[in-house]
């Protein structure tokens, strides 16, 4: 095994508020990620199109400090490497209003909108363990139903959303294919209750 196929040791913990500082220090190290600051799907598009990329930042921050679910940081030797969004989906603005992925059911749902993983440990499973971190935060706040809305690799958009297979391997089941033909896929605390 080479140094690139050895198992990374990394830990995972929710964004909070003491760990805004950590969140930050990812975003500088990461431009792409700092250009959105993951608020494309949680501001309405008006207002995203509207905002500046330092607006941007300042309200991810903000929502860190108003105590408001917005993610899990993969973290390796100390330093954050990867990214994961998820919050209730009623925090995502723009998510609520894309028809695209309308809401199924009546369901109170989080949600999987994003990953980024430092370019120097792709393809290594950062975003399975991000997944399955970001699982394990929204069940122990209560969360009974976890959605995704991945697309095959390759595809043009979004492809930042996940693959499937990533999230079959983490427990997620498909319940819906969109006109669009993207899965919606939910993994259910009452599946480990049965």
């Amino acid at each position: 095994m080479t140094s690139d196929d050895a198992p990374l040791s990394l830990t995972f913990h929710p964004v909070t508020v003491e760990r805004r500082a950590d969140l930050a220090r990812f975003s500088e190290r990461h431009g792409t990620f700092r250009y959105c600051s993951c608020m494309r799907w949680r501001m309405t598009s008006t207002a995203y199109q509207r905002s500046t990329k330092e607006q941007r930042i300042t309200a991810l921050d903000d929502r860190v400090r108003e105590g408001v679910p917005v993610g899990v940081l993969a973290y390796l030797d100390g330093e954050p490497v990867g990214w994961c969004s998820i919050a209730p989906r009623e925090t995502y603005g723009a998510l609520e209003r894309f028809r695209a992925l309308a809401r199924i059911d009546d369901a109170s749902v989080w949600s999987v909108v994003c990953f980024f993983v430092d370019s120097h440990i792709r393809r290594r499973g950062v975003t399975l363990g991000l997944l399955r971190a970001a699982v394990d935060y929204a069940l122990a706040q209560g969360a009974r139903i976890i959605e995704g809305y991945p697309v095959e690799p390759g595809a043009r958009l979004y492809s930042y959303m996940g693959s499937p297979a990533t999230f079959r391997q983490a427990g997620f089941h498909e319940v819906a294919t969109t006109a669009g033909g993207r899965l919606i896929m939910r993994y259910t605390r009452d599946t480990l209750e049965g």
